[in-house]
């Protein structure tokens, strides 16, 4: 669990704030692989928990908001990968990443207008992804606002060559082609 003062950070809960691009549930990030256009990163990381069921995956995808992709994942959990509790923050990392890449110019500027603040997703009752209400501060492992300051970090350093990471983890598959060929293709196009 970590703790973030309320003054001495930047949250961001409704699509519709300040800072409401960083969220997965963000509309105006599309995301382009093998041809498929997926809405926001929340479709895309749904998708992901199914690598062998590539009707789930498009029925995620096509959802027509990133509310009921997650119910319609919600709705398979019983076909989501074994290892998923594991292998989450990767495809989460990987998720964000390609976000990124895909709409450097729009969403690296709400990204760098962080500034050096912690960044933290506030939540009702989510003290995985985000934080919770505490008084005066946040409380939670806050896990997506830690990957954006990693991301946000890693794009500073270089932001001339920023590049997609492949997470290193088995039957990273979407839509019957392992991500990991597509990723290597396209960025080398």
């Amino acid at each position: 669990m970590r703790t973030y003062k309320k003054d001495l950070c930047i949250t961001f809960r409704s699509t519709k704030n300040d800072f409401g691009g960083l969220s997965n549930m963000a509309p105006g990030y599309p995301i382009k692989i093998n041809d498929v256009w997926i809405k926001n990163a929340e479709a895309l990381y749904q998708a992901l928990k199914y690598p062998h069921n590539p009707e789930v995956q498009k029925r995620i995808i096509f959802a027509n908001s990133p509310i009921i992709a997650k119910r319609i994942s919600r709705h398979h959990e019983y076909l989501e990968r074994k290892d998923w509790v594991k292998v989450r923050y990767k495809v989460m990392k990987f998720c964000i990443e390609i976000k990124l890449r895909q709409n450097i110019d729009t969403f690296s500027k709400i990204l760098l207008s962080t500034k050096d603040l912690p960044i933290v997703e506030y939540t009702k009752d989510d003290k995985v992804w985000g934080a919770v209400d505490k008084g005066d501060h946040y409380e939670g492992i806050n896990a997506l606002g830690r990957l954006l300051m990693e991301l946000r970090e890693k794009y500073k350093s270089d932001p001339i060559n920023y590049n997609v990471t492949i997470p290193d983890i088995p039957d990273l598959i979407f839509l019957g082609s392992e991500l990991g060929e597509f990723i290597t293709r396209s960025m080398t196009d």
